[in-house]
């Protein structure tokens, strides 16, 4: 290209000439008509004719104005350096134009230029030519499905986003980069995104991960915004993507910013931004990132791993408190209903967050204090016991909060099963903590549901990990018996072989657990055969029939021997919700158990397979259908 567009300004100042005599100048032949007639046109578009600004854009095409990028970019041979600047301004500035039509900034040609644009961001010096092109990609991406995602081709993030951090604080440059990721964030969805697309949203997220780290201004929370939105999408191919990236620096800023957020005097909900990135990223990531103990190079600020631990996990705390007691007062002294409605349902989705970062802290320091997985960085014994003691004491917030709910007749909500999750979480850990408030509760906590649910079910599995443990002692199960709460667990069981996959098998092995360890403690006392041990049989050969998994068949067994140990045939057939051929099913099972190959290391399924020996042998006369299938199909 030989015709320099000097003269730009001049003409710019002139009065507009007929649109027709400039599409004749954009149809010309020569470059020197098509610079004139770009002249021209940067005027029509800036004057907001849409129909004049189509009929430009149609004379001349993309294909013009992408040679005219590649000549002020340098990658076309010829022209002195002030002569490709002024082609660079000219096209960024007529693109620009165009592109306020959306019809025009949605068309394959315009969407095709955005990452020459985004390499004009990468070189540019000049603040004008930087501002116009985050104007112009920030039209194209609102303008179409494609324009958006044309963002995520390789290297489009890395040179549109790199330089964020050196642009001057509170420019023109700096809030429309920021506008545009905010767009960007918005607008698009992974759910479907090819490999090579994924990455740009990786180069997007460490871009987003060292703004937040490095940065000291009002973009640092912008940045963690983004990084919340766009970290806690649950099941994302996004986390694959991020858990694949051979460098961990964009994990190091996020720690770094988290750091500086929970450490400065900010609003309250700045620092729930902070807790929940810190949640979003031990869930991608696992438990085990808040031990991880990465350098940044040229940062010698980096706070050690126990602190960082106590700090997030005290945090945490601190807002938990905060939190209940607020929940708290609107739930149940406020007068004003229109706004505790809005207030509650906010400070109940905040409560959530936190939770679940204290049920994955939980996690941690139980891994922590048995050597369990390979963290990058241990922490110390004093550490962990400060974690513990903190635990404790929101433990004890939070039944207290469920206590509160109990005094003022109120068992049905997300919160307060979200309060009965993560008590759950920390007495599967610690099962005699808090004992006193936990045992006056336990029947409470056993009738809590969440809002869509139709009964109590969820309150009762978050509990079965502590409860398999304290009914292994015999006051852990005077505790169950005193309010019938081995009845509720029980129909819990039944319930879980109902849902055919939905819930975790070791939920039911925990159920299982407790029923077991309740009825050997309990062998010296009466305990009545009520129809729920009945439905209870049942459900337990439903389950077993339903696998070949020696674990499934000798819990299964051992726990229906038990249950034939409280009665007899000749009762169970007078039942009217008694199947008959249940009985055969009995029979099969005990059989199926007789017969496994128990493993000589394998304790559990050994001391399983002695309570049906011992439990058959006891029982087998008052169960003579059972005992001739048993004798014709093994050998006790």
């Amino acid at each position: 290209m030989d015709s320099s567009p000097t003269a730009a300004p001049a003409a710019m100042q002139a009065p507009a000439p007929p649109l027709e005599d400039c599409l004749r100048l954009l149809r010309g032949e020569r470059d020197e008509q098509k610079l004139a007639g770009l002249l021209v046109a940067a005027k029509v578009c800036h004057a907001g004719d849409a129909a004049a600004v189509v009929e430009v854009y149609r004379a001349f095409g993309p294909r013009f104005l992408r040679r005219l990028l590649n000549t002020g970019l340098g990658k076309v041979e010829g022209g002195k350096e002030e002569e490709r600047e002024a082609y660079l301004r000219l096209a960024v500035t007529v693109l620009a134009g165009l592109a306020r039509v959306p019809e025009v900034a949605a068309d394959e040609g315009v969407v095709s230029v955005v990452p020459l644009v985004a390499e004009v961001v990468s070189k540019s010096t000049d603040p004008a030519i930087t501002e116009e092109c985050f104007e112009l990609l920030s039209l194209i991406a609102m303008s179409s499905e494609d324009g958006v995602y044309k963002f995520c081709e390789p290297g489009v993030m890395d040179m549109v986003f790199l330089q964020i951090s050196s642009l001057p604080d509170g420019s023109k440059c700096i809030e429309l980069a920021i506008n545009l990721l905010r767009l960007l964030v918005d607008k698009l969805r992974v759910e479907n995104m090819s490999v090579e697309k994924l990455q740009g949203m990786t180069s997007m997220v460490s871009c987003l991960a060292r703004l937040f780290g490095v940065l000291h201004t009002a973009v640092k929370f912008d940045a963690l915004h983004m990084l919340t939105a766009l970290l806690s999408r649950k099941e994302s191919p996004l986390h694959d993507s991020l858990r694949s990236m051979p460098s961990s620096i964009w994990e190091s800023h996020i720690r770094v910013g988290i750091t500086a957020v929970l450490q400065n005097r900010v609003v309250s909900s700045e620092k729930l931004h902070a807790l929940l990135l810190a949640e979003c990223m031990m869930s991608i990531l696992d438990e085990n990132w808040l031990l991880e103990d990465h350098k940044i190079p040229d940062n010698q600020n980096v706070m050690p791993v126990d602190k960082f631990v106590l700090l997030v996990l005290e945090s945490a705390r601190i807002e938990v408190a905060v939190l209940l007691n607020e929940l708290a007062y609107l739930k149940y002294e406020s007068s004003n209903t229109s706004q505790t409605d809005d207030g509650i349902s906010q400070k109940q989705r905040n409560l959530a967050i936190l939770f679940a970062l204290i049920e994955r802290i939980i996690k941690m320091i139980s891994n922590a204090s048995s050597g369990e997985g390979a963290p990058a960085q241990t922490i110390s014994e004093s550490t962990i016991m400060q974690a513990i003691t903190g635990l404790n004491e929101t433990t004890s917030l939070v039944l207290d909060f469920l206590q509160d709910a109990k005094d003022h007749g109120q068992r049905k909500g997300d919160d307060l099963l979200a309060a009965v999750r993560v008590v759950g979480s920390y007495l599967a850990e610690a099962p005699y903590a808090c004992k006193e408030k936990t045992r006056h509760l336990l029947e409470f906590v056993f009738s809590i549901e969440g809002q869509d649910e139709p009964s109590p079910f969820y309150s009762i599995c978050f509990m079965l990990p502590m409860l398999s443990q304290i009914t292994m002692e015999a006051d852990g199960c005077r505790t169950l018996a005193s309010f019938g709460g081995y009845k509720t667990v029980i129909d819990c069981l039944i319930k879980m072989t109902e849902q055919d996959g939905v819930i975790d098998s070791g939920s039911m092995f925990l159920a299982c657990d407790t029923i077991i360890n309740f009825m050997s403690n309990r062998k010296n006392a009466h305990i009545p055969l009520e129809s729920c041990f009945i439905r209870l049989l049942q459900a337990l050969v439903t389950w077993a029939g339903t696998t070949d998994a020696s674990s499934v068949i000798m819990t299964a067994s051992s726990l229906c021997t038990m249950v034939l140990d409280l009665t007899s045939e000749e009762f169970l057939l007078s039942c009217s919700d008694f199947d008959s051929n249940t009985l055969g099913s009995l029979s099969e099972l005990i059989v199926r158990s007789l017969h496994q190959d128990i493993p000589p290391d394998d304790r559990e399924q050994f001391n399983q397979k002695q309570v049906v020996v011992s439990g058959y042998r006891r029982w087998a006369d008052r169960f003579p259908r059972i005992k001739k299938f048993v004798e014709e199909h093994a050998s006790v």
